[in-house]
């Protein structure tokens, strides 16, 4: 797809990264710094307490949806203080600096409140997926040694009452909405509540102290916690201002779980350090309710992610057109690469083109991504964060090369430091030193860059298919399939062969109304020849009801492969449904 999408100077606001080459030469991590208070680094103080006493203090901090149709509203000094008292709550329940917090809830105020609080009294807070089930909860407290756990009575009494004797150091779990009578250890969390002061001082925080712990799936089958510290607000604070492009008065609403990283990075700390109103939906996925809520809401920055998206896509233009969206100004998306299709589709539905992003849980914040203000290339990642310096190389071993060449095929690699790198996997120092090599951290993903500088993935590491010696990514031709009329979903893997090493393998799910038959199947791969020639396009297609996916919506390449060769599984924790 050729489409560029140019800036246009007619934005209904001025963006914050109005231009871009100059931006970066004259980019320092110390004046982003200097942005928020020197006060202290402390992120909930940065995110919250520091608009305590400027004009935000009566502002809408969060406005909460209930799934049942209810609606609250919090403002910055209300979410001050009620924060305020979740610090209370830990000291008094004796919880000391860098012990872990786990927060197993669905997006409920109460969990914001406790993530402030834990943050504000120098815990280190440790999301988890409320979907998940009890063993990769178990997994992850275990490793992340868990002293306190915030959840729901129903979700105790579903995944945590059968693990909590396998959790000797988890001290006191505290259930919000129980109306069970307390115990020595499990707590009443409205009980607590109004037993402790709203008044709370805050611990000189050194930029280095433990913040979060974020769990990402290891090939191993072993989660891995990428440790994050405090000084990493610095980071978030100053990506949404430029990629999300927070202004004052926006309604900003991201629809990732506070469960992920994106749920935390970019639905907590972020909108707030820029003084935003944050919009919480805890009801789940539907069609018609997301479009109600842009719309009944206001919503002027949406953060989503491709899957999302593509269901959206599937749903039609015929549905998006009922509703209207004129505060709408910026659509941006996470998680996995964004297909150009769904680039242009953005246009059609919204009027506006979705600006894809890149960064991993590692990094702890947005490393690339497209800005209002720059040009679109659908189906790139766009262009480095101003005070990231991202190149391509190639490495082996300790021997490590930058690759100059537009169009080559790399590793994307990132030059130490910014604020939010991971400073660590929690135990594993041998699998955090593999991530680096000198100046380099490498990501694991293969890219390449053209003429301009702008990024391309590629596809993972282990991922990318060498067919006869043509590299070939899975991206490009699911990219390629899901602009068929007949494709909803798509998956590409590398299958092995002994003539060409190996060649790609596409599984496909069919919106309704179209027969998966031998008649479908040469049309796709027809469809495919045509647009990428027949050297790369997939030898098999097979269709499949729908593809493994993730809890946060990524199609599982590694899942297929390993169903289609008869290999090992690997971690199935954050598998959406066992197929």
């Amino acid at each position: 797809m050729d489409t560029i999408y140019k800036k246009t100077d007619n934005l209904p606001v001025k963006p914050n990264l109005q231009n871009y080459k100059e931006e970066r030469t004259n980019f320092s991590w110390e004046q982003a710094k200097n942005e928020l208070s020197s006060e202290n680094i402390n992120m909930a103080y940065q995110a919250i307490d520091r608009h305590v006493a400027t004009p935000l203090r009566d502002h809408v901090a969060l406005r909460w949806l209930g799934k049942k149709g209810e609606s609250r509203d919090f403002t910055f000094a209300e979410m001050s203080r009620e924060s305020n008292r979740f610090a209370n709550v830990l000291k008094n329940l004796g919880i000391k600096k860098g012990e872990r917090v786990f927060g197993l809830c669905g997006r409920i105020p109460e969990l914001y409140i406790a993530i402030l609080g834990t943050l504000k009294n120098l815990n280190v807070f440790c999301p988890l997926f409320s979907a998940f089930g009890p063993d990769p909860i178990l997994a992850r407290m275990q490793i992340g040694d868990g002293k306190v756990l915030i959840t729901t009575a129903s979700l105790y009494r579903k995944k945590i009452a059968k693990i909590r004797d396998q959790l000797p150091k988890l001290e006191h779990v505290i259930i919000i909405a129980d109306p069970q009578q307390e115990t020595e250890n499990t707590h009443n969390f409205s009980a607590l509540m109004e037993k402790a002061s709203d008044d709370f001082s805050i611990e000189k925080t050194d930029p280095e102290d433990m913040a979060l712990l974020h769990f990402t799936s290891g090939t191993t089958g072993k989660p891995k916690g990428a440790i994050h510290v405090h000084q990493a607000v610095i980071h978030h604070h100053i990506s949404g201002k430029y990629a999300l492009d927070f202004q004052p008065q926006d309604i900003y609403w991201c629809t990732a779980d506070p469960g992920w990283v994106t749920g935390l990075s970019y639905g907590v700390i972020s909108p707030w350090t820029n003084g935003v109103t944050n919009l919480i939906d805890e009801a789940d996925f539907n069609v018609r309710h997301w479009y109600q809520v842009l719309q009944d809401q206001k919503v002027t920055i949406w953060y989503s992610a491709p899957t999302a998206i593509r269901m959206l896509m599937k749903a039609g233009l015929s549905v998006v057109k009922e509703y209207n969206f004129p505060h709408l100004r910026h659509v941006v998306s996470v998680g996995e690469p964004l297909n150009p299709e769904a680039v242009v589709w953005g246009e059609k539905a919204f009027g506006l083109p979705i600006h894809d992003t890149w960064w991993q849980t590692e990094t702890g914040g947005i490393m690339i991504a497209n800005y209002p203000a720059v040009d679109i290339k659908p189906g790139s990642m766009g262009y480095p964060m101003p005070g990231i310096e991202a190149v391509i190389v190639k490495h082996e071993d300790s021997s490590v090369s930058e690759i100059d060449t537009p169009e080559e095929v790399g590793e994307l690699a990132i030059k130490v430091s910014w604020p939010s790198m991971f400073r660590g996997y929690l135990h594993e120092e041998g699998r955090y030193k593999k991530c680096f090599s000198g100046q380099y951290y490498f990501s694991g993903d293969l890219a390449k860059k053209d003429s301009d500088g702008c990024f391309w993935f590629v596809g993972r590491a282990d991922d990318v298919i060498n067919s006869s010696g043509h590299l070939i990514s899975p991206f490009e031709i699911e990219s390629i399939l899901l602009e068929h009329e007949a494709v909803a979903e798509a998956g590409v893997i590398a299958k092995p062969d002994q003539v060409v090493m190996e060649y790609p393998k596409a599984f496909v799910a069919l919106k309704p109304g179209f027969n998966a038959d031998e008649t479908l199947e040469k049309q796709l791969r027809g469809f495919i020849r045509k647009r990428m020639g027949a050297t790369v396009a997939p030898k098999e297609i097979e269709f499949l009801p729908s593809l493994p996916k993730t809890k946060s919506g990524k199609i599982m390449r590694r899942l297929l492969k390993a169903r289609e060769l008869g290999l090992p599984e690997g971690d199935t924790s954050t598998l959406e449904t066992n197929l």
